[in-house]
């Protein structure tokens, strides 16, 4: 029997008022906030992605699905969803627009990580992106757009937190100091870390490891090295959350997962004692799309996992409205044609219909509308085709009445 990948998962029916939710709820933030929305392809050139998220992250190196093309060019699916959108930005002339632009998605991304609870090779994001403006304001703007989000899910059990962790020109002298701390405990460093040494230091901060994580506590501090520019940027940005009432602690250890930020950093975390999974994150961009090819451009962004949002939803309990489904069946004795033109034309006139199909009896049919819990089943026999009218079958009261067939739209309509 063929099964879902590993890592991956079906969303079944059952499970579609929760993403539907979410996603309107998504929607609705995007549209107050103004931001517009944009898809991008499921997979880009594979440079788009190691030359944006960096050649020594563990998202290049170990967790990229990259193919090679039937032209021999290389593919990756999408491992996240900035960089796609900062070469739509520069590949359609966005720059030339009212700054700062501002873009939002949902779509799935894709890391070959080991799959756990929460977390799939296939997964689900919401991001909001905003290009071409380096006012601290907009940090705060997309960090409460993320408090936000998952305060009308009906989330609260959660924290904000926050570190700046430099830019090009005040970073380099601080990495040789986290270079010279950790050099001095190199013995007790995991693997990776050991490597992560000479290629990316500053994600020694980040390891969950349990030789390397109390290692941190003690290590430089990145908002006590930063430039006078990055400075106040930090200092004017800890104001605007401050005069916004949004609540967030600093972190000295956050430097999130990607080569591309800059100055500021932050994520949601869950705030159940021992939870590592954070619930999204995101931070500044200010180099990236010039990486990428085109002029300084500024950036700042945020992400949410959709799957994570699902199951906090239901650890929580929180209720979720159902989705649309039609209340009536049709239920038919004979060939069914004429039952198949009366449901089209209820259709028609935006009435939702579930018709019945088969050979089933007439009390077979009935049986199968109330366990699909519909309000109303429609009835159409011989006797009824002959006097042209339906019987109309209130499924909860178990009472019935006859209805002139010309008269059946209207009488739903009022119902």
């Amino acid at each position: 029997m063929y099964r879902a990948p590993r890592g991956t998962q079906d969303i079944l029916p059952q499970e579609q008022p929760y993403w539907r939710y979410i996603e309107a709820r998504a929607k609705a933030l995007c549209q107050l906030y103004g931001y517009e929305r944009i898809d991008t392809p499921i997979f880009e050139e594979a440079g788009l992605f190691v030359r944006s998220i960096g050649s020594g992250t563990d998202i290049v190196e170990k967790e990229m699905y990259t193919f090679p093309d039937r032209s021999g060019d290389s593919m990756t699916l999408r491992p996240e969803g900035t960089a796609p959108v900062c070469r739509v930005y520069l590949e359609h002339g966005m720059g030339s627009r009212p700054q700062p632009v501002r873009l939002y998605y949902v779509s799935p991304i894709f890391r070959y990580d080991r799959p756990q609870k929460g977390r799939y090779r296939q997964h689900h994001q919401f991001g909001v992106e905003a290009l071409g403006e380096a006012d601290p304001l907009l940090d705060a703007e997309v960090m409460e757009m993320a408090w936000r989000f998952f305060t009308d899910l009906g989330i609260s059990d959660f924290s904000i937190l926050l570190n700046s962790i430099g830019c090009p020109q005040c970073r380099p002298a601080y990495l040789e100091k986290l270079k010279d701390y950790y050099s001095r405990l190199a013995p007790r460093l995991c693997p990776d870390c050991r490597r992560r040494l000479e290629q990316n230091p500053l994600r020694l901060l980040d390891c969950k490891q349990a030789s390397c994580l109390p290692l941190g506590e003690d290590a430089p501090r990145s908002a006590e090295h930063l430039c006078s520019e990055c400075t106040s940027h930090f200092q004017r940005l800890r104001s605007y959350l401050d005069a916004l009432g949004l609540p967030y602690r600093l972190d000295h250890r956050l430097v999130r997962g990607l080569d591309y930020y800059t100055r500021t950093v932050f994520e949601v975390q869950p705030s159940e004692e021992g939870a590592q999974s954070a619930l999204g994150g995101g931070g500044r961009y200010d180099g990236l799309i010039q990486e990428l090819g085109g002029r300084p451009t500024p950036g700042v962004g945020f992400a949410a996992g959709i799957e994570r949002a699902v199951l906090a939803l239901k650890h929580l309990g929180t209720p979720v409205p159902p989705l649309p489904r039609p209340q009536v069946c049709l239920a038919y004795l004979g060939d069914g044609l004429e039952a198949a033109r009366l449901a089209s034309a209820l259709r028609q006139k935006g009435i939702p219909v579930l018709m019945a199909t088969g050979s089933r009896s007439l009390r077979a049919q009935l049986r199968q509308a109330s366990a699909l819990g519909m309000s109303y089943t429609i009835i159409l026999g011989e006797k009824e085709l002959a006097s042209q009218t339906v019987v109309l079958r209130d499924m909860a009261q178990g009472t019935q009445r006859e209805i002139p067939l010309a008269d059946i739209a209207t009488a739903l309509a009022s119902l």
